[in-house]
């Protein structure tokens, strides 16, 4: 008996010990698209960073799983064990615009289906052009764009379902015709069709564009918000061009499967936020066209941002009658 009662001592002194050794393997990390793109390029950021504010063992591996603009990846996360080791980096698209606005649905409910870690960025994006489109101003641009017969320019989207493919089919909506969608694996593919001429136009997450408007290889005509990105503000919104409808940005959000370890979720938040705190990855994020947040960031905080987002895009759907084939 008394050696029984000394295993259940050791093993009661034990565990406080096992409660706090998160964590104690590699994190994984997971994005619902290509390399290269916008996601990626925040998950890789936040990889080579955070790991410094869990502990001096803590390793974070970025597993890229693209498909149907992130819903696959999505769907794939909901089934995964709550203990934290693995994450993924949302966004618009998956998160809000296809539980919104897809056909048929998606398979998860953004805000029931998990944990809400924290925000990460709150960019706009941006309508970007071919070279040859015509139009040298912004405004003639978007009249190139309105006049155009129905099925006569192609658009790119990072994938089918996606926020970038519903903005596209809203702005056709709003100027009364058609384009012809050319959907990718990625933003980095996307912009890419855009810069070869492969597609004539389309809206694009910053961070995707960056690098290519930067070069000059691609126009930069509008942003997709309610605000002018610190490093282009010669570039203006939608909404001064005239075009209502376009006030909200994107935004990118670390979740995890729903039921996660509430020391664990909050362990991950505050290796998040020292994160983003940190100066040298602020200026990363900016020159990679992501923008951190401002104001409270906690878990309560986060999932009250994903409350609020998918309502605004079930409203948006509602509103314009979009709809997007799966």
């Amino acid at each position: 008996m008394r050696r029984r009662s000394l295993g259940l001592a050791l093993l009661a002194a034990l565990l406080p010990a096992a409660a706090g050794a998160f964590p104690d393997r590699p994190i994984t990390l997971v994005t619902g698209y290509a390399p290269g793109g916008s996601t990626d390029i925040a998950a890789r950021i936040l990889a080579d960073r955070m790991p410094s504010h869990l502990g001096p063992e803590a390793r974070m591996l970025v597993d890229n799983r693209p498909g149907a603009a992130g819903v696959i990846a999505t769907e794939w996360l909901k089934r995964q064990p709550a203990d934290g080791y693995t994450i993924m980096m949302t966004e618009t698209g998956a998160a809000a615009a296809a539980p919104a606005a897809m056909i048929g649905g998606t398979r998860y409910d953004p805000v029931a289906d998990f944990t809400h870690i924290g925000i990460v960025s709150t960019p706009p994006g941006v309508l970007v052009v071919t070279e040859s489109l015509p139009g040298r101003t912004p405004g003639a641009v978007l009249e190139t764009l309105r006049r155009a017969a129905p099925d006569a320019l192609t658009y790119a989207s990072s994938g089918v379902g996606g926020v970038l493919h519903l903005r596209a089919e809203m702005l056709a909506q709003a100027f009364g015709t058609r384009y012809v969608h050319v959907p990718y694996r990625s933003g980095a593919q996307m912009v890419q069709s855009i810069m070869t001429g492969e597609a004539q136009f389309g809206i694009a997450a910053l961070a995707s564009a960056t690098p290519l408007l930067r070069d000059g290889k691609i126009r930069g005509i509008a942003m997709v918000g309610d605000r002018r990105f610190p490093l282009y503000p010669d570039i203006p919104t939608l909404g001064e061009l005239g075009v209502p409808g376009f006030d909200n940005g994107g935004f990118f959000l670390l979740i995890g499967p729903a039921g996660m370890p509430p020391r664990v979720a909050e362990a991950l938040n505050q290796a998040l936020l020292r994160t983003l705190a940190e100066p040298i990855v602020r200026d990363r994020m900016l020159t990679a066209g992501h923008e951190p947040p401002a104001g409270p960031n906690d878990l309560a905080t986060a999932r009250a941002f994903m409350e609020r987002e998918y309502a605004t895009y079930q409203r948006i759907v509602a509103q314009t009658g979009v709809r997007l084939q799966p």
